[in-house]
């Protein structure tokens, strides 16, 4: 991709190099979409081309130069395209491709998909020149047309007027559920061939992301389908084959091609991924996952948390920015998981650690939003911000509603007991309450190598909490590790 410059009317510019790019907020102008105002992003195709007015850009609401400096709007991109290697079914793969190809765009930070994007404009782009979103949808398409030929004539239509946002946004949600029901009746054991995905490795160089029947891409935003096709209208683009190989772990979902892949893509960082695990070997993470999972263990179970959520703390004390700033970066990390949304719908849903059984808390916004997908006996015993609020207040609603994990989930896929139980054995005389359950060292309770929040570890094992007290320190920390002394 050559560099398009203020020549072509633009006064920014249009390069890869730009790829991962940040805008932090002390140069940000204006933030568009985000965590705190609606906003989406939707490729629709017009089979008439004389219904497309290619290179035209409306907009609807405050232009930049009437946005107060530092202040948050809604925003809506929507484009329309035709072509006669177009066809529906492609919509999906043009409509991702928007992150890469604004991400080109000097001093436009565009990050996640769908209903989750989240934009920031840069002072320093504004004092260049850049005036309106106009320019931006104008670029936006320049770049969409260079890259993809297949694409005639496009047309976008950018909103930043909230009510009108949210109204369409109400038509955008029925056609992405619309595109991700394609997939459920198709599964992993059915195709020959996944798909791996790269648009992410800009932010998240390691990442080695796996698009299968039974597992969506960590955005929500490419199916198998969606994959495929994007494969075949560019072979040399983001999406290629990954073939699948010889099946090590059918529950885990572990697979020679798969392993193959993650030392390719993650530049020899990793070697093997489980598709369907939450605990050994699971998938990395990249930075635009709709949902985060979480191990607890003390409780021995997950919770999950998703991105826009309106729950500022989660059981283990951490809110979803945090959690998907420790994990994300294309990192594998034992005891965090970065996930799509249409992959609880999946019946392999993390089953080679008990699926839906496994599943102790989940923030209320989310809860409903899959409550489909929950299984009907599990609905009540999973908790949510509403029912408990730390990890001892989540213990007992776990024990009042006989969650699975209290006397020891059994993976339904295979019989087979994967967790020990919290409660005494099922011979006693009653119910134990949590003051009589006894208590089990944390660290025995860990599976080995799983990353434990320090949150969980301070309170650990009972006596007095850690204290740590810092003075004008400026410490910068990866990681944390720590451990009991022996004999103690």
């Amino acid at each position: 991709m050559g560099e398009i410059d203020a020549e072509e009317g633009f006064p920014f510019d249009l390069n890869p190099m730009y790829e991962g790019e940040r805008v932090r907020k002390g140069n940000m102008y204006a933030e568009l979409g985000g965590h705190d105002k609606p906003g989406f992003e939707l490729v629709l195709f017009e089979p008439d081309s004389e219904k497309v007015k290619d290179g035209e850009v409306t907009l609807i609401g405050p232009d930049i130069g009437e946005m107060e400096e530092g202040s948050n709007y809604a925003y809506a991109m929507i484009y329309t395209v035709c072509g006669e290697q177009i066809e529906k079914d492609l919509e999906a793969v043009i409509e991702r491709r928007n992150h890469e190809y604004q991400s080109y765009i000097q001093g436009y930070m565009h990050l996640n998909q769908r209903s989750e994007i989240w934009v920031r404009i840069s002072k320093d782009a504004v004092k260049k020149g850049l005036k309106s979103l106009k320019q931006i949808g104008q670029a936006t398409i320049k770049l969409f047309k260079a890259e993809l030929p297949f694409i005639e004539k496009m047309e976008a239509t950018f909103i930043t007027d909230e009510a009108e946002v949210e109204k369409r946004l109400e038509e955008a949600n029925k056609i992405y559920e619309t595109r991700d029901m394609r997939t459920r009746g198709l599964h992993d054991e059915d195709v020959d061939e996944f798909y791996q995905c790269t648009l992410c490795q800009s932010f998240a160089p390691t990442n080695v992301c796996v698009v299968a029947p039974d597992r969506i891409a960590l955005c929500g935003a490419m199916s198998w389908f969606d994959s495929r096709a994007a494969a075949r209208v560019d072979p040399e683009g983001p999406n290629a084959p990954i073939i699948k190989g010889v099946c090590i772990d059918s529950i885990g979902g572990e697979y020679s091609g798969v392993n193959e892949a993650a030392v390719r893509l993650s530049g020899g960082e990793y070697d093997s991924i489980k598709l369907h695990s939450f605990l050994e070997k699971p998938h990395t993470s990249c930075g635009c996952f709709e949902v985060a999972g979480f191990y607890i263990p003390e409780l021995d179970g997950i919770g999950w948390v998703h991105r826009g959520s309106k729950v500022a703390d989660t059981p283990i004390g951490l809110p979803f920015s945090t959690i998907a700033g420790s994990v994300g970066g294309g990192k594998q990390v034992k005891g965090f998981l970065g996930i799509g949304i249409q992959y609880f719908y999946s019946s392999k849903f993390i089953q080679a650690d008990g699926g839906w059984r496994r599943v102790i808390w989940m923030a209320s916004d989310l809860k409903e939003r899959v409550a489909d997908a929950i299984p009907a006996e599990m609905k009540d015993k999973i908790a949510t911000e509403k029912d408990v609020k730390d990890i001892e207040s989540l213990r007992e609603f776990l024990m009042k509603v006989d969650h699975p994990v209290v006397n020891g989930v059994v993976r339904e896929v295979d019989g087979v007991q994967v967790t020990e139980g919290l409660a005494v054995p099922a011979e006693a005389a009653a119910v134990p309450t949590v003051a009589e359950t006894p208590a089990v060292p944390l660290e025995a309770r860990v599976p080995a190598g799983v990353e434990v929040p320090v949150t969980s570890m301070l309170t650990a094992g009972g006596g007095s909490p850690l204290v740590i007290t810092l003075k004008d320190a400026d410490i910068r920390i990866g990681k944390i590790i720590v451990k009991r002394k022996e004999g103690k």
